[in-house]
């Protein structure tokens, strides 16, 4: 496979069929079912897209038409992706952990007129929104479930819908229809889950999304050795992401695609299927460390001084100050410990591709001293998403999210505003120009540049660095700036601390609002003999103390107006369940504000 074969690409569905054919009956979605792993091929794939797609157009939907999907990520999330564009029409992801109230929204912004819904668990919120929703009329269940009394809406089971028709024919009718669908032409419409305000749905369209898979195949077959891959699906297939990096990015290299159970089955589902690459978000990799870290420390001293040595090497390395006596060092090491941490992710892990947020640079030098290799990218729904993304033959450098990817122009604002232009960028926002025009001006010096809203600069290298988001940016009563991200990063490294936000702007000095690490306070309980309850243990001076400890640990690395000088205690983890975080697992900072705003304002007065 080469790069050139991109170029003749014109709508996804025509990469994917094009991709179908070259495969054939190899293995293309694997899920796990009844315990087992099982896969369907990219030819039956291909075939069960056509029929959907000629289904939906037997609905009478018609060119244009929005189509909502709400499911978990499974092969039918694939198959329902495809098979809407296939039929002409327009994909409305949405998420699993939506609300009514947050499905009502996007169904009547987008209009949707049917929606493919996945169980019965989600359709819960989803129908009562449906019942309301003006514009729709059809709902497609993937699963068996009880059909609602709605009156208005018509029910279709999924198998019905693939059972009919004949194969040839239906490949014939998509054929001919996406020789009609353009680059320029919207494939889908994403709702930003945004940290503040109502989502606003993005338009992608084809061109978008096939510029971020060209690009980053580019770094894949340039600075890796291009094979047989294998993808393991985890982040929500709803977000951009996801949706590009991990479903239209192993399509269009020809890779198998497999989709993890959840959470808490993850560490098994990596060594089960034993994936090469992985997309994943910076608080994940948080987590991964710091079981790798309990992990070893369990296993005696020898381990824990191989990891010590491994941190020690991988801090000099990144600060560019490498020594010829490492290099014994590093060969004990790959004999030693790394075999047995790759082995946890599958023996065949070649990167693992952090977006979503930034990654804290100590947390991406960790996995390279374990041997594992993090590829940093950067980028925004509005981006199609992936504006940039580290090259091992540019340096992995944690500090950047790398050199913009093929076909990517990027440059600076005079007040240091990330501003990028090129196919990726989106044609706007669906039903909303005001907001379009903010984003992308018309007029003025910085006109057709998509204003990202990140602040950052490049390096020597033209490598891009982020120093904080625009409107995240503290701005204290002095009028000094203070990235919260990157305190907040620092903190959570911190055993003690499994999640914080701080906040301080237009106030003399920054405060932390912060979430105990678990585990932690449990050992912590145990050994003061104290009965866990993470509640009252936070009442206790001494448990404070502690924490207090590890705040004083960041401080001692932060410069003065960055130090925080007062916390308080969240009440329960910041989660999507309760809204706190984004289903991308980005604090939502206008939600925590909301809630602890006047407990965190009270710090100023004690």
């Amino acid at each position: 496979m080469q790069i050139s074969d991109f170029q003749g690409f014109t709508n996804l569905v025509t990469m994917f069929l094009h991709r179908a054919a070259e495969r054939g009956d190899r293995p293309f979605l694997g899920a796990k079912h009844a315990g087992q792993w099982s896969t369907i091929s990219w030819h039956e794939t291909a075939d069960r897209v056509c029929r959907l797609a000629e289904a939906l157009r037997g609905l009478g939907l018609n060119a244009g038409d929005r189509v909502m999907l709400v499911s978990e990520n499974r092969p039918e999330w694939c198959i329902a992706d495809h098979a809407i564009m296939a039929a002409g029409l327009v994909t409305v992801p949405a998420y699993t952990t939506n609300t009514e109230r947050d499905h009502l929204h996007v169904l009547e912004n987008s209009g949707a007129r049917a929606v493919i819904v996945s169980n019965a668990k989600l359709a819960l919120p989803l129908l009562p929104a449906a019942l309301r929703a003006e514009s729709l009329e059809h709902v497609i269940a993937i699963e068996p479930m009880r059909q609602s009394q709605g009156g208005k809406l018509t029910f279709h089971a999924w198998d019905d819908l693939l059972a009919g028709g004949d194969a040839l024919a239906a490949r014939a009718a998509v054929d001919t229809r996406i020789a009609t669908i353009g680059r320029a032409d919207t494939a889908c419409i994403i709702y930003t889950s945004g940290t503040g305000g109502s989502p606003r749905g993005v338009l992608q369209h084809h061109g978008a999304i096939l510029t971020c898979v060209e690009g980053a195949a580019t770094v894949i077959h340039e600075d890796l050795v291009w094979e047989d891959e294998r993808f393991l699906s985890f982040l929500p297939l709803s977000h951009a992401y996801e949706h590009t990096g991990g479903q239209y990015l192993p399509i269009g290299i020809g890779s198998e695609i497999y989709y993890a159970e959840g959470l808490d089955k993850l560490a098994s589902n990596i060594e089960e299927t034993r994936p090469s690459f992985m997309v994943v978000v910076p608080r994940l990799f948080e987590v991964l460390r710091t079981r790798i870290m309990k992990q070893v420390e369990k296993q005696g001293k020898v381990p824990n001084y191989l990891m010590a040595r491994a941190l020690n090497l991988a801090a000099r390395k990144g600060a560019g100050k490498s020594r010829l006596i490492d290099k014994p060092i590093d060969l004990v090491l790959e004999r030693t410990l790394r075999p047995k941490i790759r082995a946890r992710f599958g023996g065949r892990m070649k990167a693992m591709i952090s977006g979503g947020a930034p990654l804290n640079p100590d947390v991406g030098r960790f996995f390279d001293a374990m041997g594992l290799m993090v590829l940093q990218g950067y980028g925004q729904t509005e981006a199609g998403p992936v504006i940039s993304c580290n090259r091992p033959r540019a340096g992995l450098a944690m500090e950047t999210v790398g050199p913009p990817l093929k076909g990517v122009e990027v440059k600076i604002a005079e007040d240091g505003e990330i501003l990028v232009r090129g196919e990726l960028v989106m044609h706007g926002y669906w039903q909303n120009s005001a907001e379009t025009e903010r984003a992308i001006p018309h007029d003025g010096p910085n006109a057709g540049w998509l204003q990202t809203g990140d602040i950052g600069h490049f390096d020597a290298r033209g490598r891009i660095m982020i120093t904080d988001r625009k409107k995240d940016m503290i701005v204290n009563d002095k009028g000094d700036n203070v990235s919260p991200q990157k305190v907040e990063g620092m903190l959570t490294l911190q055993p003690e601390i499994a999640q914080a936000m701080v906040s301080g702007d237009r106030r003399p000095y920054v405060v932390g609002l912060i979430v105990p690490d678990a585990e932690w306070a449990h050992d912590w309980a145990r050994a003061q003999g104290e009965t866990f309850d993470m509640t009252a243990l936070q009442d206790l001076p001494a448990f404070r103390n502690a924490v207090r400890a590890a705040v004083d640990r960041v401080n001692k690395d932060l410069s003065v107006i960055e130090k925080v000088r007062q916390f308080t205690f969240a009440d329960e983890a910041f989660s999507t369940d309760n809204g706190e975080m984004t289903p991308s697992l980005k604090i939502r900072r206008h939600k925590l504000k909301e809630r602890y705003g006047a407990r965190m304002d009270a710090l100023y007065k004690s």
